[in-house]
């Protein structure tokens, strides 16, 4: 039962996040907006949920079962990969190398702002 409350949970944030998108014209999917006020609510809560707990591990723990459609699609529109591959690979290698230089300032930024939280302690 805790499995469907969390999955129900989770479900309504993610609506939630499609009505805002949509409602606000913002150009996000509404996912990840939805994520984002399903973080939102978990911090104001200052805790975990156990169901949304359940019901996140199980589905994690079959993540890759998740990405079978993707996987089919890609075989059925190869065709259009194949006729747009250089754009594609373009993209791929600059949002990886933003993506891995935005994750190393926001590390280094974090361990400078807790290292000298901890000095500060002392």
């Amino acid at each position: 039962m805790k499995f469907l409350n969390g999955l129900t949970l989770l479900l309504i944030y993610q609506l939630a996040g499609e009505i805002g998108v949509r409602a606000l014209q913002w150009p996000i999917p509404g996912p990840v907006l939805g994520m984002l006020l399903l973080f939102l609510t978990l911090l104001l809560r200052k805790g975990r949920v156990s169901s949304v707990d359940v019901a996140s591990t199980a589905l994690l723990s079959h993540l890759s079962l998740l990405f079978v459609p993707a996987g089919v699609g890609m075989m059925v529109h190869f065709n259009y990969l194949a006729d747009e591959w250089l754009p594609i690979v373009v993209a791929l290698v600059l949002g990886t190398v933003v993506t891995m230089m935005i994750s190393a300032a926001i590390m280094q930024g974090a361990s400078q702002l807790f290292s000298s939280g901890l000095r500060n302690d002392d």
